[in-house]
């Protein structure tokens, strides 16, 4: 949407519909508004690059044994007080350094790295769908030179650019942060949107999913059982996977215990095939 006025403009990537004045920041510090249109102010900015063992994604049944290339940018549409990444994610622009990359230097770079088993790109680190056209941008170039293209996401975007996104990403880890919609407003999200998100990818591409098991917020046993449920209603052989929360950024509760990830993956197994633990050690 263009403004020929002046005024803010709706950005319409995810549901907070921030209006955003002519060289302002949306919510996510990624998005801004120049000559009245809203562009990704992260387009090929890259704050992280490194070729990683696919199933640190993590994605454990796609393409296992091999490696991909794995690009972040800077930016987030939610605000988890654990956030792992939180420099690139939360973090003003100017307080960060960044490598400039164009589409075609990365797929350049993915295919440099052939040799080293490497099966594409993944998009990772922060969350890269409020930088979306990027990914829609490489991601044209990659297939078109056989790679694989990979999202890891919280899945907080609108259905236009998730539809533009859908046939060009061969494989998708979505974090289902909580299983209630008040664990999401916690961490300034929506827990119906990301529900959205993977029935709509389930439909058309390969799909994982991740819920770190923080205290308090995604540990209830009931929550986790519904969690299952749902997922399997979707596919009993969608991939989840537990991760183990250690204390983080603001939040400092303590790690959660390794008996409740046992307790967990049991029962999530009642609805799934395949249920794994992460970061147990």
């Amino acid at each position: 949407m263009k403004s020929e006025t002046g005024d803010p403009v709706v950005c319409e990537v995810c549901w907070r519909h921030c209006r955003i004045s002519e060289g302002g920041l949306g919510y996510c510090r990624a998005r801004t508004v120049k000559d009245g249109v809203v562009i990704p102010a992260n387009y090929g900015q890259l704050t992280s690059l490194a070729l990683d063992p696919i199933e640190k994604k993590p994605l454990y049944y796609f393409h296992p044994g091999t490696s991909i290339l794995s690009a972040g940018s800077y930016g987030c549409n939610m605000a988890c007080p654990f956030c792992q990444n939180y420099e690139i994610a939360r973090e003003a622009a100017s307080s960060r350094r960044t490598a400039r990359v164009s589409p075609k230097e990365l797929v350049d770079k993915a295919l440099a790295y052939r040799g080293r088993v490497n099966i594409g790109i993944a998009f990772t680190y922060n969350e890269p769908l409020v930088g979306y056209e990027y990914v829609r941008d490489t991601s044209i170039l990659a297939r078109e030179e056989g790679l694989e293209t990979v999202v890891v996401t919280n899945g907080q975007i609108e259905e236009g650019p998730l539809q533009e996104l859908l046939p060009l990403i061969s494989a998708w880890n979505i974090d289902l942060k909580a299983f209630s919609d008040q664990g999401y407003r916690k961490l300034g999200g929506r827990l119906d949107v990301t529900l959205r998100t993977i029935r709509r990818v389930a439909e058309l591409s390969h799909l994982e999913v991740t819920t770190l098991v923080v205290p308090g917020l995604s540990d209830n046993e009931e929550e986790m059982r519904e969690e299952a449920a749902f997922l399997a209603s979707i596919d009993p052989r969608i991939p989840l996977h537990l991760s183990r929360y250690f204390p983080c950024y603001q939040y400092d509760a303590p790690a959660t215990p390794k008996e409740i990830l046992y307790r967990l993956r049991d029962i999530a197994r009642e609805s799934l095939e395949r249920v794994n633990l992460g970061n147990i050690h």
